[in-house]
């Protein structure tokens, strides 16, 4: 019996939240969500998801800060950064992409890459065969 990936969900917009953990569930994920980066930092250090999916503009702590804490010490946790306003963090999310193979979605972004996304951070996450270089994009 596979054990199912886990999925933190760290967004300010409650409704995009329950949204995505629905979708996830829906694919087989199990999913916990928190609604800013300080209840996100707490969330994973509790859980120790597979994968974080963030938004970046947050209250208490944004999701590059959230992530820096959590990579503390944890330093290869999988991340995906969710934002509309992705042009203003192009060199931080640059950085992330290229250090830690974190992937960048635009929002809106559709369903498919969300489900695309989280399968390849999770996938890697476990099994550490595909490099960094080989997971993140950037769509700007």
């Amino acid at each position: 019996m596979t054990i199912p990936y886990t999925v933190l969900v760290v967004d300010d917009d409650e409704n995009l939240a329950q949204i995505i953990a629905e979708t996830l569930l829906g694919a087989g994920y199990e999913v916990q969500t928190a609604h800013n980066g300080l209840h996100g930092y707490l969330a994973y250090s509790h859980h120790h998801p597979d994968v974080v999916l963030t938004d970046i503009q947050m209250p208490e702590l944004d999701g590059l800060e959230m992530m820096r804490c959590i990579r503390a010490s944890h330093r290869n946790v999988k991340t995906i950064y969710i934002s509309a306003a992705v042009r203003q963090y192009r060199d931080s999310l640059a950085r992330e992409s290229k250090e830690y193979g974190a992937i960048v979605l635009i929002k809106p972004f559709s369903r498919n890459d969300l489900l695309k996304s989280v399968a390849a951070v999770a996938t890697a996450s476990r099994t550490h065969s595909e490099s960094s270089e080989n997971l993140g994009w950037l769509v700007f």
